[in-house]
């Protein structure tokens, strides 16, 4: 069984949600109830950490602010779905290193995935 880039992503979010809900105590929808917006931004982030080999959880804050900044994100001292703002909106460096750490979690199970899972990316079925 080939594993896409969206059951990589959902594994991402869920990685995620774990840890938010065990660091914050909040509870961050599973991956099937997410908003589309969410797993497009997981998916985004997939796809770039397994083009980009030599990744670093910088590189991969970085990209995720694009892709927020991109569909209408700014910052703001909450975050707030509807009004698309984020604390995290910021240079890797002032991030907290709480935040910092779903950076390298994200990072690690990607990478995870490509050494350890039958992904094949290329293929018309991992590229959704």
């Amino acid at each position: 069984m080939e594993v896409t880039i969206e059951q990589v992503a959902a594994i991402c979010h869920e990685v995620n949600r774990a840890y938010v809900n065990a660091t914050e105590g909040k509870d961050v929808q599973p991956w099937h109830l997410a908003p589309q917006w969410q797993k497009d931004s997981a998916i985004d982030g997939v796809k770039y950490a397994s083009e980009h080999p030599d990744n670093t959880p910088e590189k991969m804050h970085e990209r995720w602010m694009e892709h927020r900044l991109a569909t209408g994100w700014v910052y703001g001292e909450a975050k707030d779905d509807e009004k698309k703002t984020h604390p995290c909106l910021v240079p890797y460096d002032e991030l907290p290193e709480a935040q910092k750490a779903k950076d390298y979690l994200f990072d690690a199970v990607v990478k995870a995935a490509m050494n350890y899972l039958n992904c094949d990316f290329a293929s018309p079925v991992g590229r959704l």
